[in-house]
């Protein structure tokens, strides 16, 4: 088993000095390294109207993510657009409610949250039938939320107001990494786009979510790391776990056929072609 020895976090690096991860490499004296493989951009105003939508034909608005929140106001600002105080915002979780106080005023505004999952909110929304909702929305986002909308014969409209874009990994060394951690299929995307004919060779690749593991089998990967698990519900407690095992050379879990073959059976590995990096960043010191 190959001893790790660096690990790269394909995520911004805590700012709390008092992390997991800090945890970590004090245990296993290892070195970790935080960087985000892509980037969110907001849609540019012009690029939004070519989708024939007016923000102010909606009385009621679905919020899944922060991303979303975030560049549904700016999107407002840059087109001077004000909602109505009589809007309502549905938000898949507490904490997106919560984080919408940024910019809504409650006492203006209905705002409700779902405290469990997405059918939950849904349940909701059915005793709101008359409003007209916009679903503001990722370029790549999941087809999930829309059919459930549809099955319930909610009435809506998606809007794509942000997209992701691979950020330039030339400044990475990637193969001075022994583990990879990803925890979106973006980030397994921003990897073959920068490095079309990488190989993971014994190198560890870590996923988190289902949607990463279908990325990561449709370009060839073979992920040892599956999270979350019940046992293993974040990252840093499954590569600590992991590196436990490693240190007592105890051969670690095999990857469960219940989890590995259903989204197999779903994906094509892609064929390897060249594929260019961004050219709007421009290549510096490589991290070493």
């Amino acid at each position: 088993m190959l001893k790790i020895k660096r690990i790269l976090i394909s995520q911004p690096q805590p700012e709390s000095e008092k992390s997991p991860y800090a945890e970590i490499v004090k245990k296993h004296n290892v070195k970790i390294d935080f960087f985000k493989f892509f980037k969110i951009v907001g849609v540019s105003a012009k690029d939004f109207r070519m989708q024939r939508i007016n923000l102010n034909d909606y009385t009621a608005v679905m919020m899944t993510s922060k991303n979303a929140v975030d560049h549904f106001f700016k999107l407002c600002e840059e087109l001077r657009i004000i909602m109505p105080d009589e809007t309502k915002y549905f938000c898949s979780s507490e904490a997106i409610a919560l984080y919408l106080q940024k910019y809504v005023i409650y006492r203006k505004r209905k705002v409700f949250a779902s405290k469990n999952n997405i059918c939950e909110l849904i349940d909701v929304m059915k005793k709101y039938k008359d409003e007209r909702f916009l679903l503001p929305c990722a370029e790549n986002h999941k087809a999930d939320i829309p059919c459930l909308l549809n099955k319930e014969l909610i009435n809506f409209d998606k809007a794509i107001i942000y997209k992701t874009e691979s950020e330039n990994l030339s400044i990475i060394d990637l193969n001075s990494y022994d583990l990879f951690a990803f925890f979106s299929p973006s980030g397994i995307k921003s990897l073959f786009e920068n490095q079309p004919n990488f190989v993971q060779g014994e190198k560890v690749i870590a996923v988190f979510g289902s949607g990463t593991l279908e990325e990561a089998l449709l370009h060839g990967l073979k992920p040892q790391i599956i999270i979350p698990t019940k046992e293993l519900p974040s990252m840093t407690m499954a590569i600590d776990s992991y590196l436990e095992n490693s240190s007592k050379k105890k051969k670690c879990k095999e990857v469960t056929q219940e989890i590995i073959e259903p989204v197999k059976e779903k994906v094509v590995p892609k064929p390897m072609k060249t594929a260019k990096a961004s050219k709007s960043l421009k290549p510096s010191k490589k991290i070493k």
